[in-house]
């Protein structure tokens, strides 16, 4: 299983997520629930939820890859962060 940083594994991060989402709507969420599109989150929870995944993950995410499809789902997220470097 691909790590991301020293200790982050995929199903890791995808727990973070959800726990996340927890925190930020109060709400438990599929990994294939929308957050984004169905506007669970608003524009600054979103942008909340990405500070804490840069922060969970030790890395900083790609402006190019931040849109609505790429944070859409919680599997959606996962796949984008797997495409940092």
């Amino acid at each position: 299983m691909k790590q991301l940083a020293k200790h982050v594994t995929m199903e890791d991060l995808k727990q973070f997520i959800q726990d996340e989402i927890m925190n930020l709507a109060f709400v438990k969420v599929g990994e294939d629930d929308s957050i984004v599109k169905s506007k669970l989150l608003d524009s600054i929870t979103v942008v909340d939820l990405l500070v804490s995944i840069e922060e969970h993950i030790g890395k900083k995410i790609p402006q190019h890859l931040i849109n609505e499809d790429n944070f859409d789902t919680i599997n959606r997220i996962c796949e984008t962060v797997q495409q940092i470097d």
